[in-house]
């Protein structure tokens, strides 16, 4: 009886020692801690008629962290995604705590497919053609603004050289 109590307590044991190494929570609801980045460059762009004030992630790090932990964002803030090679792109959602909208698009700027991404999924929303850009935004917001497949962002040409 002895040895069955504990071969479980020794099961237990090691199931939390696991969790508590890999940096899982027991609380599987709590929220990522982590900081989000900080004095990346900005740059001004033209969306239809609004201008929108964009962080740029133009290395391959900044790229991976993009907005992650970040609690909120400004009504016309957003991230640029520069990278180093126009393809099928794919954005998810891990450890980034606000729901988003991103649009892709193609080196001159051409908005090739937008999605709607929700907060902590890792359900990846890949471009619809090649694409160079993505512009991510708090949910709605090309919807709100009347921004469509096919419209143009301008003012690219002024993103920072990858890295």
């Amino acid at each position: 009886m002895i040895t069955r109590h504990f071969y479980h307590f020794a099961i237990v044991l090691t199931a939390i020692v696991a969790m508590l190494s890999t940096g899982v929570s027991a609380n599987a609801s709590a929220v990522p801690e982590g900081k989000p980045q900080t004095g990346l460059p900005t740059l001004v762009l033209k969306v239809g008629s609004q201008n929108v004030r964009a962080d740029v992630a133009h290395t391959e790090n900044t790229r991976q962290i993009g907005l992650m932990f970040r609690q909120k964002m400004g009504k016309q803030d957003g991230m640029l995604f520069v990278f180093p090679e126009i393809g099928y792109h794919a954005m998810w959602m891990r450890n980034t705590l606000i729901p988003l909208s991103v649009a892709y698009m193609s080196e001159r700027g051409v908005i090739l497919s937008i999605h709607e991404m929700q907060a902590l999924s890792e359900t990846p929303h890949q471009s619809a053609g090649p694409a160079r850009y993505a512009l991510e935004m708090n949910s709605g917001w090309f919807r709100s603004n009347k921004i469509n497949v096919g419209d143009s962002i301008t003012g690219l040409e002024k993103a920072p050289k990858l890295q």
